[in-house]
């Protein structure tokens, strides 16, 4: 696995030179592994696919990605700064720091592919609600973010993880669509990363709630 991968990524390198073809013909038919949608590493692959395949090293559902994830992780970020000084509950104000902990480095990241691929970052303060469509991703309308600003101790806690609950399953949901969809390596690794922590801590929050 990590030497297809090591694989994969010199072959990314040299595609320029145009001798992706030979590089991934040479890894045999193993070389899907990490594509998480069959077939394209085989040995049947046509030499312009492959090329194309190791040139492009990221695609829309990438762009995609990245560019609903920034907001979306910003809006995290200012719900968890609200906390230390509104929340009763050690438990939540520790799990606000570690949402933002988490978050602010891969803003960072999201922002650098972006500006990588020639891509707009979203501007600071550009959290489009309708951006998401009716199914909004999760994220908070300026009501309730109004709402949460203006609660303190317990209410705080509960509207906190309540919202944030909410706002944590439409991060895994736009990661497992990246995972699915997406073709950039170090994008698919992260979106795992979403999914395995913000899970752990939804889980987490339902308990808090004495929902679990």
């Amino acid at each position: 696995m990590i030497r297809t991968r090591s694989l994969f990524r010199r072959t990314a390198v040299v595609a320029a030179a145009g001798t992706a073809a030979l590089v991934l013909a040479a890894c045999g038919g193993d070389g899907d592994d990490s594509s998480g949608h069959g077939g394209h590493g085989s040995n049947s692959a046509s030499p312009a696919a492959s090329a194309s395949a190791s040139q492009g090293q990221h695609n829309a559902a990438d762009v995609a990605f990245a560019a609903g994830m920034i907001p979306h992780h910003r809006q995290a970020v200012e719900m968890a700064d609200l906390a230390p000084e509104r929340a009763q509950s050690a438990e939540v104000k520790k799990l606000a720091a570690d949402i933002k902990k988490a978050q602010d480095p891969e803003i960072r990241t999201l922002s650098a592919w972006l500006t990588s691929w020639g891509e707009k970052v979203p501007a600071e303060g550009a959290m489009d609600h309708s951006m998401h469509g009716g199914e909004s991703g999760g994220m908070m309308t300026m009501q309730e973010m109004d709402q949460l600003e203006k609660a303190s101790g317990k209410a705080f806690d509960t509207a906190f993880m309540e919202m944030m609950i909410k706002h944590h399953e439409g991060a895994v949901e736009m990661a497992e669509t990246a995972q699915a969809d997406g073709a950039h390596g170090p994008a698919k690794k992260m979106a795992g990363q979403i999914i395995t922590s913000q899970s752990a801590e939804i889980e987490q929050m339902n308990k808090l709630l004495g929902k679990d």
